[in-house]
């Protein structure tokens, strides 16, 4: 376009004016106004120079600076065609152009630091207006339809019998550890079958069910005798049944397994030293469930929580640990299953609740086996040579529950093939 190399000129005439002033050393600040003044051709083709008026270089303002120096030289054109004699003056009119900008697109030149920068003040005002006007509504029906949503809610998760919060008294006790406790016991309910004891006693020669209950009846006597504490007779039989599944033992060497079995207990839960060889086959792990732990907690799920309840549920606990049979019988279940024989025994009702089957994870069906085990040698017990927990549970200071008849409700059933 022709309007180009008239501004590119304009342009490279300033910078020569500003050189030759440093040169003179004029002052500085005088140089500020070169960039300020504009050469422009005049209609007799005199060239004036004006002061240049400092404003922001738009896309509008640029296409009309466009439009001016068009409209000149189209006027230069035409006094060329008239000739010289001639003076004509044609009017040529112009259309003013004008562009709008848009507000995101306006560029300011700051003629001291030459800086181009974007202005979008009005778009982000008018985004912020906006922003601030909207407000959520809710309509008449959409009310309607949450509260009958909230409504059928209510009505389809009304459990039909409450679960009572075992742990709600022990809220202020920190060695209760109530803010865990959950999360233990589903991390038991996790391990447990990792330590669980299979079958074994066909693979041993020399030792049978009767030797291993002969066995468990003196560590009982043993561990009642020197007053230890509970969790240290469920892990020494736990320790017994884990090592006689993985080794052979001679029947003169069983004693001195149940023995060495009780030190290494008592060294993990009280303050007596282990034996290595035991400690080895079992590749030091101890920390195993139990079903005492399992007891402790379902015991407290019994709600009410009676002293009889409890003195019965350890009385056939103890029973299961003496006869090889409950061996096939995960920790918790022979646990849930000698507090459901204790309920049945004292006739609690009911015998099974919602809040058993949930901290037990079992329902009453899957507990009739092992619980009418457990309740069988409760009948047999008074009968039995090996009397040591008979004795222990037929003492006033333990309710003398072994005393009571035996669920009658479970004996009448029919055994199945685990029983």
């Amino acid at each position: 376009m022709a309007s180009r190399p008239v501004l590119q000129q304009n342009i490279e005439e300033a910078v020569k004016q500003k050189n030759m002033a440093a040169g003179e050393g004029r002052n500085r600040r005088a140089l500020g106004d070169i960039g300020n003044l504009v050469t422009v051709h005049g209609i007799e083709g005199k060239q004036q120079q004006i002061p240049r008026v400092i404003r922001p270089v738009t896309r509008s303002f640029c296409a009309q600076l466009l439009a001016n120096a068009q409209a000149a030289a189209e006027n230069k054109k035409q006094r060329a065609v008239i000739g010289d004699g001639v003076v004509a003056h044609k009017a040529v009119h112009q259309k003013k152009v004008t562009v709008m900008p848009k507000a995101e697109d306006i560029i300011v030149i700051s003629p001291d630091t030459e800086e181009v920068k974007k202005v979008d003040r009005h778009l982000n005002k008018k985004k912020a207006i906006e922003g601030s006007s909207k407000k959520k509504s809710q309509t008449f029906t959409s009310t309607l339809t949450a509260r009958s949503k909230a409504a059928a809610f209510g009505i389809t998760r009304i459990p039909k019998e409450q679960i009572v919060d075992i742990d709600a008294a022990d809220a202020n006790n920190e060695l209760a550890a109530v803010e865990y406790v959950e999360d233990m016991y589903k991390f038991y309910k996790l391990v447990e079958h990792e330590s669980r004891v299979f079958d074994y006693i066909d693979f041993q020669p020399e030792i049978n069910e009767k030797m291993r209950a002969i066995l468990v009846d003196w560590l009982i006597e043993v561990h009642n005798k020197f007053e230890l504490m509970p969790e240290t007779l469920y892990l020494t039989i736990n320790i017994v049944d884990r090592y006689l599944a993985t080794k052979s033992v001679a029947r003169k060497e069983l004693q001195l397994v149940g023995i060495s079995s009780m030190l290494l207990a008592s060294k993990y839960e009280e303050i007596w030293a282990p034996e290595k060889k035991i400690l080895s086959r079992l590749e030091w792990n101890l920390t195993v469930p139990t079903p005492y732990v399992f007891l402790v907690r379902f015991i407290k799920a019994s709600i009410p929580n009676e002293p009889a309840v409890e003195n019965m549920a350890y009385f056939l606990a103890e029973l299961g640990l003496m006869n090889y049979a409950t061996v096939m019988y995960c920790p918790s279940m022979l646990a849930a299953s000698a507090v459901y024989g204790a309920r049945c025994t004292l006739d609690t009702a009911p015998f099974w609740n919602e809040t058993l089957k949930l901290h037990t994870g079992f329902s009453e069906q899957q507990l009739m086996d092992c619980a009418r085990a457990l309740v069988r040698f409760h009948s047999c017990a008074a009968e039995n040579k090996l009397r040591v927990i008979y004795r222990k549970y037929s003492l006033a200071e333990r309710g003398a529950v072994a005393l009571l008849p035996p669920a009658k409700a479970l004996l009448n059933v029919a055994a199945s093939p685990h029983s």
